[in-house]
């Protein structure tokens, strides 16, 4: 009878954790990110009254005799099964799908959780707002940038982000390769008025804001390109400064190139191909002193002109919004023309802002296979179809831009000559933009938070850094959540989401609580009928003794 009071003891013991196990779980059922607990019971030590025996010839073995000494808690469990995720809207809120956790640090150790309820601090921290513990990260992302400097993952509602000049556009969509319609080509560039007066031929060169000072013997040097591509080199000398006038500058212009004709239409000097169709025509003017030597006065021809019609057998325009190194925008415009063979150029009409100079604006020899997929460029290195831009605000820098028309054989641009409806082509994307602050932000299934800034542009800001263990039940709760490594959890493996084992980090959301009602109140309803059975052993065990009691008596 003494065993039966200390196996009742036991029972009651064990069942006592058990149901505290139990209440423990349903007190986190509306927990984020909680694991339950399972109670697993083993016997205790048996007494033996009697060995048990082998068989011999003639009996058979008999079975040992042993008694019990009651039950045991042999572990409390953690349940690591998923919990069903909730979606909360609140871009900072993050579950994981799959294995893995969060890691959170204080500065001194790491902590692990499931629960991604993040916030962002007054030092731009990312952090647990229930501890301050601060979000790490993994990776590079945001170093270049200067969003990261440590371990922790800062969010830079401080930091500017820089301006970006352009430096690649992409081109995509189809060429209308229906050669019916030959254009003209037309340069123009506007001269400064003096005394509000509309510039005339009869005009003098000494009375444009752009010839101020101009003396006898001054040269401005014509150079550029003719209709057929031949280079153009003259010199324009003034030999009497008084008399010297716009349509001097015409005439000397007209006779330099071949094929085109220089005038002046509303004070703007207009260079005219004298034939439609496929035109290389372009000319700089470039004042260079007296003899070649220092300006006498102040002397600014254009240095480029706006291409106002490409020639071509066909033309189709487009354009796109570009930076310069300070943010600021300019709208380019630009023109595929087609020649007699049906290969596309790609030249650039205008700029509008403040622009020194335009080089190299004419990307020649786009070429398309028989089944209209893009074939190359001949004549220019394929991987290197460029042109090159002078801003005003930066004098000494040459921009070099380069055009991606995609993979040769491809159809990130095409061309057909069916319909003139199929003309679709588009500069659609380029690289540059202005300076800008962050206005959101959201996080990608591998955990890679993303900015969003008032330029419009997206920037990664950090990589949320995930660690996964090789027993996740070996985990040692500290609380609030967290988690700790332990002897039996094996050290944890850094990654990030969808990589190394990890699961996938759900933006938006909090993973909930993983325990089972229905089951936890059958655990409970297990609790109490043990507990009751236990206490009910006892109870007859003291009565026996009572008796025996009686019986001595």
């Amino acid at each position: 009878m003494g065993n039966a009071l200390l196996a009742g003891v036991s029972g009651l013991k064990a069942h006592q954790t058990m149901l505290d196990v139990t209440g423990n779980n349903l007190a986190n059922l509306n927990t984020y990110g909680f694991k339950g607990s399972r109670t697993v019971f083993a016997d205790m030590l048996s007494s033996t009254l009697r060995e048990g025996t082998e068989p011999t010839e003639n009996t058979g073995g008999t079975n040992p005799i042993q008694v019990g000494s009651g039950t045991q808690v042999a572990s409390v469990d953690r349940i690591m099964t998923q919990g069903g995720l909730v979606t909360t809207g609140q871009p900072l809120d993050m579950a994981i799908e799959g294995e893995g956790y969060f890691v959170l640090n204080n500065g001194q150790t790491d902590a692990f959780t499931r629960v991604g309820s993040f916030a962002v601090d007054s030092g731009y921290y990312l952090v647990d707002p229930g501890t301050g513990y601060r979000v790490q990260r993994f990776g590079t992302e945001g170093e270049t940038e200067g969003f990261q400097t440590n371990d922790s993952i800062k969010i830079p509602y401080d930091v500017t982000l820089e301006a970006q000049a352009t430096e690649n556009i992409n081109v995509s969509g189809n060429l209308n390769g229906n050669a019916s319609s030959p254009t003209t080509n037309v340069l123009g560039s506007r001269l400064q008025y003096t005394a509000g007066e509309m510039v005339t031929e009869t005009t003098l060169l000494a009375d444009l804001n752009e010839t101020s000072g101009l003396v006898d013997g001054d040269e401005i040097q014509i150079t550029g390109t003719d209709c057929d591509g031949d280079a153009v080199n003259a010199t324009y000398i003034i030999a009497d400064a008084t008399t010297a006038t716009v349509g001097d500058l015409l005439t000397a212009i007209s006779a330099a190139f071949t094929g085109s004709t220089a005038s002046i239409f509303s004070g703007e000097i207009r260079m005219t191909d004298d034939a439609a169709g496929y035109s290389q025509t372009d000319m700089m003017l470039e004042f260079t002193g007296t003899g070649g030597g220092v300006p006498t006065g102040t002397f600014t021809m254009p240095e480029y002109f706006q291409i106002l019609e490409a020639g071509g057998e066909a033309t189709q325009d487009v354009s796109i919004e570009i930076f310069d190194s300070q943010g600021i925008g300019h709208i380019l415009g630009a023109s595929f023309v087609s020649n007699v063979a049906g290969d596309w150029d790609l030249v650039i009409t205008s700029i509008a802002g403040e622009v020194d100079n335009l080089n190299d604006r004419r990307i020649s020899g786009i070429t398309f296979q028989e089944t209209g997929n893009y074939g190359g460029i001949v004549g220019t290195p394929p991987d290197d179809p460029t042109f090159s831009i002078t801003f005003s605000n930066a004098p000494d820098t040459v921009r070099v831009i380069e055009v991606d028309f995609g993979l040769v054989g491809g159809r990130q641009i095409t061309v057909s000559g069916e319909e003139v409806g199929l003309a679709t082509v588009s500069m659609d994307d380029q690289d540059g933009y202005t300076s800008g602050q962050l206005a959101s932000m959201s996080v990608t299934q591998e955990g890679i938070l993303a900015g969003l800034f008032t330029n419009g542009v997206t920037q990664n800001i950090a990589s949320i850094k995930m660690a996964v263990f090789q027993n996740p039940a070996g985990l040692a709760a500290l609380g609030n959540s967290y988690f700790a490594a332990s002897g039996n959890s094996g050290d944890p493996l850094y990654t990030r989401g969808m990589s190394g084992g990890a699961g996938t980090i759900r933006g938006g959301s909090l993973e909930q609580s993983n325990v089972d009602v229905a089951g936890e109140f059958v655990n409970l309803i297990q609790a109490q009928n043990g507990y009751q059975a236990n206490a009910r052993t006892i109870k007859v065990a003291n009565e026996m003794l009572k008796e025996l009691a009686n019986l001595i008596r």
